[in-house]
Protein backbone atom coordinates (compact mmCIF):
# COMPACT_ATOMS: atom_id res chain seq x y z
CA UNK A 1 0.00 0.00 0.00
CA UNK A 2 2.82 2.41 0.84
CA UNK A 3 4.35 2.06 -2.63
CA UNK A 4 1.08 1.98 -4.57
CA UNK A 5 -0.14 5.33 -3.29
CA UNK A 6 2.84 7.09 -4.91
CA UNK A 7 2.28 5.66 -8.42
CA UNK A 8 -0.48 8.09 -9.53
CA UNK A 9 1.45 11.09 -8.15
CA UNK A 10 4.59 9.96 -9.98
CA UNK A 11 2.59 9.84 -13.22
CA UNK A 12 1.23 13.33 -12.50
CA UNK A 13 4.79 14.56 -12.04
CA UNK A 14 5.54 13.20 -15.52
CA UNK A 15 2.76 15.49 -16.77
CA UNK A 16 4.32 18.43 -14.94
CA UNK A 17 7.80 17.71 -16.28
CA UNK A 18 6.47 17.59 -19.85
CA UNK A 19 4.79 20.94 -19.26
CA UNK A 20 7.99 22.56 -18.01
CA UNK A 21 9.93 21.26 -20.99
CA UNK A 22 7.16 22.42 -23.35
CA UNK A 23 7.39 25.97 -21.98
CA UNK A 24 11.13 26.01 -22.66
CA UNK A 25 10.63 24.71 -26.19
CA UNK A 26 7.83 27.20 -26.90
CA UNK A 27 9.88 30.22 -25.81
CA UNK A 28 12.75 28.97 -27.96
CA UNK A 29 10.40 28.86 -30.95
CA UNK A 30 10.30 25.05 -31.16
CA UNK A 31 6.51 24.91 -31.17
CA UNK A 32 6.32 21.45 -32.77
CA UNK A 33 8.39 19.95 -29.95
CA UNK A 34 6.24 21.83 -27.43
CA UNK A 35 3.13 20.31 -29.03
CA UNK A 36 4.56 16.79 -28.81
CA UNK A 37 5.38 17.32 -25.14
CA UNK A 38 1.80 18.43 -24.47
CA UNK A 39 0.61 15.27 -26.18
CA UNK A 40 2.83 13.18 -23.91
CA UNK A 41 1.55 15.12 -20.90
CA UNK A 42 -2.04 14.37 -21.92
CA UNK A 43 -1.22 10.65 -21.81
CA UNK A 44 0.20 11.05 -18.29
CA UNK A 45 -2.86 13.10 -17.30
CA UNK A 46 -5.19 10.33 -18.44
CA UNK A 47 -3.33 7.54 -16.71
CA UNK A 48 -2.73 9.22 -13.34
CA UNK A 49 -6.44 9.32 -12.56
CA UNK A 50 -6.96 5.92 -14.12
CA UNK A 51 -4.18 4.44 -11.95
CA UNK A 52 -5.56 6.11 -8.82
CA UNK A 53 -9.01 4.61 -9.41
CA UNK A 54 -7.68 1.16 -10.29
CA UNK A 55 -5.33 1.06 -7.28
CA UNK A 56 -7.93 2.74 -5.04
CA UNK A 57 -5.44 5.29 -3.76
CA UNK A 58 -7.22 8.56 -4.56
CA UNK A 59 -6.37 11.39 -2.19
CA UNK A 60 -6.89 15.17 -1.81
CA UNK A 61 -3.14 15.68 -2.33
CA UNK A 62 -3.29 13.79 -5.60
CA UNK A 63 -6.21 15.92 -6.78
CA UNK A 64 -4.41 19.17 -5.92
CA UNK A 65 -1.16 17.98 -7.51
CA UNK A 66 -3.06 17.06 -10.67
CA UNK A 67 -4.56 20.56 -10.90
CA UNK A 68 -1.19 22.23 -10.31
CA UNK A 69 0.41 20.13 -13.04
CA UNK A 70 -2.51 20.85 -15.38
CA UNK A 71 -2.13 24.58 -14.74
CA UNK A 72 1.45 24.45 -16.02
CA UNK A 73 0.98 22.05 -18.91
CA UNK A 74 -2.53 22.84 -20.09
CA UNK A 75 -2.76 26.44 -18.89
CA UNK A 76 0.60 28.16 -19.32
CA UNK A 77 1.81 26.21 -22.36
CA UNK A 78 -1.16 26.93 -24.70
CA UNK A 79 -1.01 30.62 -23.78
CA UNK A 80 2.70 30.77 -24.64
CA UNK A 81 2.23 28.75 -27.85
CA UNK A 82 -0.55 31.07 -29.04
CA UNK A 83 1.56 34.11 -28.10
CA UNK A 84 4.42 32.80 -30.25
CA UNK A 85 2.10 31.87 -33.13
CA UNK A 86 0.70 35.40 -33.26
CA UNK A 87 4.21 36.87 -33.20
CA UNK A 88 5.26 34.57 -36.05
CA UNK A 89 2.16 35.39 -38.10
CA UNK A 90 2.75 39.14 -37.72
CA UNK A 91 6.39 38.70 -38.74
CA UNK A 92 5.45 36.66 -41.81
CA UNK A 93 3.08 39.41 -42.93
CA UNK A 94 5.47 42.26 -42.11
CA UNK A 95 6.92 42.64 -45.60
CA UNK A 96 5.13 43.03 -48.92
CA UNK A 97 6.67 41.33 -51.98
CA UNK A 98 8.55 43.67 -54.32
CA UNK A 99 9.73 42.36 -57.68
CA UNK A 100 11.87 45.43 -58.36
CA UNK A 101 13.88 45.30 -55.16
CA UNK A 102 13.95 44.16 -51.55
CA UNK A 103 10.61 43.55 -49.79
CA UNK A 104 8.96 46.71 -48.47
CA UNK A 105 8.03 47.06 -44.80
CA UNK A 106 4.26 47.17 -44.47
CA UNK A 107 4.05 48.48 -40.92
CA UNK A 108 4.94 51.74 -39.21
CA UNK A 109 6.86 51.63 -35.90
CA UNK A 110 3.65 52.57 -34.07
CA UNK A 111 1.78 49.69 -35.69
CA UNK A 112 4.59 47.30 -34.83
CA UNK A 113 4.30 48.30 -31.17
CA UNK A 114 0.55 47.74 -31.30
CA UNK A 115 1.03 44.30 -32.82
CA UNK A 116 3.47 43.38 -30.07
CA UNK A 117 0.81 44.26 -27.50
CA UNK A 118 -1.79 42.20 -29.41
CA UNK A 119 0.49 39.17 -29.25
CA UNK A 120 0.07 39.15 -25.45
CA UNK A 121 -3.73 38.75 -25.63
CA UNK A 122 -3.44 34.92 -25.57
CA UNK A 123 -2.18 35.12 -21.98
CA UNK A 124 -5.86 35.40 -21.03
CA UNK A 125 -5.92 31.66 -21.80
CA UNK A 126 -3.63 31.18 -18.79
CA UNK A 127 -5.89 33.28 -16.57
CA UNK A 128 -9.08 31.51 -17.63
CA UNK A 129 -7.39 28.12 -17.31
CA UNK A 130 -6.63 28.97 -13.67
CA UNK A 131 -10.28 29.96 -13.16
CA UNK A 132 -11.39 26.74 -14.86
CA UNK A 133 -9.26 24.54 -12.62
CA UNK A 134 -10.27 26.43 -9.47
CA UNK A 135 -13.94 25.95 -10.36
CA UNK A 136 -13.37 22.27 -11.07
CA UNK A 137 -11.79 21.67 -7.67
CA UNK A 138 -14.73 23.26 -5.85
CA UNK A 139 -17.69 22.29 -8.05
CA UNK A 140 -19.48 19.16 -6.81
CA UNK A 141 -21.25 18.88 -10.17
CA UNK A 142 -17.99 17.92 -11.87
CA UNK A 143 -17.18 14.67 -10.08
CA UNK A 144 -18.00 12.46 -13.09
CA UNK A 145 -18.25 15.00 -15.92
CA UNK A 146 -17.08 18.49 -16.83
CA UNK A 147 -18.76 21.88 -17.07
CA UNK A 148 -16.83 23.97 -19.53
CA UNK A 149 -14.06 22.91 -21.88
CA UNK A 150 -11.40 20.92 -19.97
CA UNK A 151 -7.95 22.48 -19.99
CA UNK A 152 -6.30 19.41 -21.63
CA UNK A 153 -8.74 19.57 -24.56
CA UNK A 154 -8.12 23.30 -24.94
CA UNK A 155 -4.34 22.82 -24.84
CA UNK A 156 -4.41 19.96 -27.35
CA UNK A 157 -6.51 22.06 -29.73
CA UNK A 158 -4.13 25.04 -29.55
CA UNK A 159 -1.00 22.89 -29.78
CA UNK A 160 -2.37 21.20 -32.89
CA UNK A 161 -1.89 24.48 -34.78
CA UNK A 162 1.94 24.24 -35.01
CA UNK A 163 1.58 20.61 -36.11
CA UNK A 164 -0.91 21.55 -38.83
CA UNK A 165 1.41 24.32 -40.01
CA UNK A 166 4.38 21.96 -40.07
CA UNK A 167 2.77 18.82 -41.45
CA UNK A 168 -0.71 19.70 -42.68
CA UNK A 169 -2.51 21.58 -45.41
CA UNK A 170 -0.39 24.59 -46.46
CA UNK A 171 -3.47 26.58 -47.57
CA UNK A 172 -5.11 26.06 -44.18
CA UNK A 173 -1.88 26.92 -42.41
CA UNK A 174 -1.31 30.16 -44.34
CA UNK A 175 -4.85 31.48 -44.69
CA UNK A 176 -6.28 30.48 -41.31
CA UNK A 177 -3.65 29.62 -38.72
CA UNK A 178 -1.27 32.13 -40.30
CA UNK A 179 -3.82 34.90 -39.76
CA UNK A 180 -3.03 36.72 -36.48
CA UNK A 181 -6.58 37.98 -36.11
CA UNK A 182 -7.96 34.44 -36.31
CA UNK A 183 -5.56 33.47 -33.54
CA UNK A 184 -6.58 36.42 -31.35
CA UNK A 185 -10.31 35.69 -31.78
CA UNK A 186 -9.70 31.99 -31.14
CA UNK A 187 -7.86 32.84 -27.92
CA UNK A 188 -10.81 34.88 -26.68
CA UNK A 189 -13.44 32.32 -27.70
CA UNK A 190 -11.57 29.40 -26.13
CA UNK A 191 -11.06 31.38 -22.93
CA UNK A 192 -14.82 31.80 -22.70
CA UNK A 193 -15.47 28.10 -23.33
CA UNK A 194 -13.14 27.17 -20.47
CA UNK A 195 -15.60 28.65 -17.96
CA UNK A 196 -18.85 28.32 -19.92
CA UNK A 197 -21.74 26.44 -18.32
CA UNK A 198 -21.65 23.68 -20.95
CA UNK A 199 -21.80 20.08 -19.60
CA UNK A 200 -19.23 17.80 -21.28
CA UNK A 201 -18.61 14.11 -20.69
CA UNK A 202 -15.33 12.96 -19.16
CA UNK A 203 -13.07 10.21 -20.48
CA UNK A 204 -13.03 8.48 -17.10
CA UNK A 205 -13.38 4.71 -17.37
CA UNK A 206 -14.38 3.11 -14.08
CA UNK A 207 -14.91 -0.18 -15.95
CA UNK A 208 -14.20 -1.33 -19.49
CA UNK A 209 -17.75 -2.52 -20.17
CA UNK A 210 -19.76 -1.10 -23.07
CA UNK A 211 -22.65 -0.31 -20.74
CA UNK A 212 -22.10 3.12 -19.25
CA UNK A 213 -19.18 3.86 -21.61
CA UNK A 214 -20.95 3.78 -24.97
CA UNK A 215 -20.46 7.50 -25.68
CA UNK A 216 -16.79 7.31 -24.71
CA UNK A 217 -16.08 4.28 -26.92
CA UNK A 218 -17.88 5.80 -29.91
CA UNK A 219 -15.98 9.04 -29.43
CA UNK A 220 -12.60 7.25 -29.26
CA UNK A 221 -13.37 5.23 -32.39
CA UNK A 222 -14.33 8.39 -34.29
CA UNK A 223 -11.13 10.03 -33.04
CA UNK A 224 -9.07 7.25 -34.61
CA UNK A 225 -10.95 7.64 -37.91
CA UNK A 226 -10.43 11.42 -37.97
CA UNK A 227 -6.73 11.11 -37.20
CA UNK A 228 -6.25 8.50 -39.93
CA UNK A 229 -8.13 10.59 -42.50
CA UNK A 230 -6.85 14.07 -41.63
CA UNK A 231 -3.79 13.51 -39.42
CA UNK A 232 -3.09 16.60 -37.30
CA UNK A 233 -5.82 18.59 -39.04
CA UNK A 234 -8.24 16.13 -37.48
CA UNK A 235 -7.44 17.34 -33.94
CA UNK A 236 -9.61 20.50 -34.10
CA UNK A 237 -12.35 18.33 -35.60
CA UNK A 238 -12.02 15.94 -32.65
CA UNK A 239 -12.48 18.77 -30.14
CA UNK A 240 -15.53 19.99 -32.07
CA UNK A 241 -16.87 16.42 -32.13
CA UNK A 242 -16.32 16.18 -28.37
CA UNK A 243 -18.42 19.28 -27.74
CA UNK A 244 -21.19 18.22 -30.15
CA UNK A 245 -21.40 14.68 -28.76
CA UNK A 246 -21.57 16.07 -25.22
CA UNK A 247 -24.42 18.40 -26.16
CA UNK A 248 -26.27 15.54 -27.88
CA UNK A 249 -25.68 13.21 -24.92
CA UNK A 250 -27.05 15.81 -22.50
CA UNK A 251 -30.09 16.40 -24.72
CA UNK A 252 -30.89 12.69 -24.87
CA UNK A 253 -30.44 12.35 -21.10
CA UNK A 254 -32.91 15.18 -20.49
CA UNK A 255 -35.42 13.59 -22.86
CA UNK A 256 -35.19 10.30 -20.98
CA UNK A 257 -35.77 12.11 -17.68
CA UNK A 258 -38.88 13.79 -19.06
CA UNK A 259 -40.08 10.67 -20.83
Amino acid sequence: MGFKKHIPNAITCGNLLCGCLAIVQAFEGELVYAAYLVGMAAVFDFFDGFAARMLRVTSPIGKDLDSLADMVTFGVVPGVVMHKLIGISFFNNMFSPNTDGPPALRYTPELLQWQELVSYIPFIIIIFSALRLAKFNNDTRQTSSFIGLPTPANAILICSFPLIVNYGDSALANDVIGNPYFLVITSIVLSYFLIAEIPLFALKFRTFSWVGNRTRYIFLMLCVVLLILFRFTGIPLIILLYVLMSINSNYLAKRRERG
